[in-house]
């Protein structure tokens, strides 16, 4: 599957996803505004056999004040004049089952590019009526859509690992930690990237500081479920996700 060593690595080492971009937010009578700076990476490890291939990976990700591009502890809502925590990205597992569907690629001149469009809709681990201020609906609704750009002689080389740049555009909800309530609106976030060798040095130390070593490393073994903002932010709360 060709889709595997752009993601990933077919002989299953470790690779490293690096993205950065910005936040937008607006609200049904507003915007939209510039929110945020955002900063981050995927360390991916591909293991299983064709028909059931697994991608392991873990993710970090900071938000940056999106003049001055440094990392915030604390946020002043803008929309509702209150100033905020701000929470991270932390995400262990984020795990994936591949092969399972095709990815469609596109061929243009000398380059190959795949693309990812996922459409989520499903219950919210936030309910409303258990967190009025931080969430907006019982169904969580969201699109991640990814494209991955690659030279097709490497892809044709048949080397596992293919290296690549990527874009990603997410449209959500407002974060729970935005303390947004039922406030009409979401994000966009619009962010691109690319394989890289290394993750780069403040980021780094930025997340092993505050979150450990092991999101500079894949996960040895399949988990489930996986993390997200919203099921952070109910275990943070002291709540089963």
């Amino acid at each position: 599957m060709d889709f595997i060593r752009v993601r990933a690595s077919a002989d299953g080492a470790e690779t490293i996803s690096y993205w950065t971009g910005d936040v937008y937010g607006w609200q049904d009578d507003g915007g939209p505004h510039h929110l945020f700076g955002f900063e981050g990476f995927n360390v991916a490890r591909a293991v299983g056999a064709d028909g059931d291939r697994r991608l392991l990976t873990r993710e970090a990700a900071l938000y940056l004040d999106p003049a001055t591009r440094q990392v915030l502890d604390t946020w002043d809502n803008p929309f509702t004049g209150r100033a905020v925590e701000v929470r991270h990205v932390f995400n262990d597992p984020v795990n994936q089952r591949l092969g399972a569907y095709p990815v469609p690629a596109t061929r243009l001149g000398d380059q190959v590019v795949f693309n990812v469009d996922v459409r989520l809709a499903y219950p919210s681990p936030l309910k409303v009526a258990d967190y009025p201020d931080n969430s907006a609906s019982d169904t969580y609704r969201a699109l991640e859509l990814f494209q991955f750009f690659v030279s097709a002689a490497d892809l044709d080389s048949g080397r596992p690992d293919v290296p690549c740049a990527f874009s990603w555009c997410r449209v959500s909800p407002w974060l729970p930690w935005m303390a947004m309530g039922q406030r009409g609106g979401g994000l966009v976030y619009h962010c691109r990237g690319a394989k890289v060798a290394e993750v780069p040095e403040r980021l780094r130390a930025e997340v092993a500081g505050r979150a450990g070593e092991r999101f500079l490393h894949a996960p040895e073994e399949w988990s489930a479920p996986n993390m997200t903002s919203w099921t952070a932010f109910a275990e943070q709360a002291g709540r089963p996700r």
